[in-house]
């Protein structure tokens, strides 16, 4: 089974209940001046500004999620859809891995989360292009930040945030050195994107193009139990 190489120590820099924090600026704006010209001008003339109200209430909703028990299980660190499962180069280790890649649209949940428990071994960001996420060029040609974790399992994991068509902001939240659980918040991509994850050769993937999946619940891939 899987030895532990550290000891929980989890970010307290990410709490936030129900709604992300980073929408909590955004869905107080638009709130507001929904209250106001409903106020000035009757509800006719603002009701199109609650259903911009509850978009983005929608956009930036960050529900609690029940993370599997397994530690040699990868989850899935984006809601969205399954759009790569391929064998490929990981720019990032210099090392063949298994990519498999979730596109997130503007109604998904945003919030992204480690696919396993490790520690971060180095971050990158590379600028780039904002082209659209569901692009297979996107992965190399877009804005985006990369984060390698080294898994209490032993196995290297390297997980990359991509911006796209719209999505203008990344935000990683994890610190080289960090220890992160599976599951936990450790970054944002505001309106639409993907994620990246590379997977050692030897991880069993569980997943197939087209399918829906759910940050911190829906099992990637599977890693060869360590044993000893």
């Amino acid at each position: 089974m899987c030895i532990g190489i550290a000891p929980p120590k989890l970010n307290k820099n990410y709490p936030h209940p129900i709604i992300a924090r980073e929408g909590w600026p955004f869905l107080a704006g638009a709130v507001a001046v929904s209250l106001l010209v409903t106020f000035l001008a009757g509800w006719l003339w603002a009701l199109p500004l609650w259903i911009i109200s509850l978009f983005v209430l929608q956009f930036f909703r960050d529900p609690g999620r029940n993370v599997p028990l397994e530690r040699n299980l990868v989850i899935a660190p984006a809601d969205g859809r399954i759009i790569v499962v391929e064998r490929c180069q990981d720019e990032y280790l210099k090392r063949e891995a298994l990519k498999v890649s979730v596109f997130m649209n503007v109604f998904n949940v945003h919030s992204n989360r480690s696919p396993v428990d490790g520690a971060v071994e180095q971050i990158w960001y590379n600028p780039g292009k904002f082209i659209n996420a569901d692009m297979a060029k996107a992965s190399s040609e877009n804005e985006r930040n990369a984060m390698w974790l080294r898994s209490d399992c032993g196995y290297d994991i390297t997980c990359v945030q991509v911006a796209g068509l719209i999505a203008r902001r990344i935000l990683c939240y994890a610190k080289q050195g960090e220890w992160l659980a599976r599951g936990q918040r450790y970054g944002f991509i505001r309106f639409g994107s993907r994620v990246d994850v590379y997977l050692p050769l030897t991880a069993r993937v569980r997943v197939s193009i087209g399918d829906k999946v759910r940050a911190g619940e829906t099992v990637l891939a599977e890693l060869p139990q360590n044993t000893g």
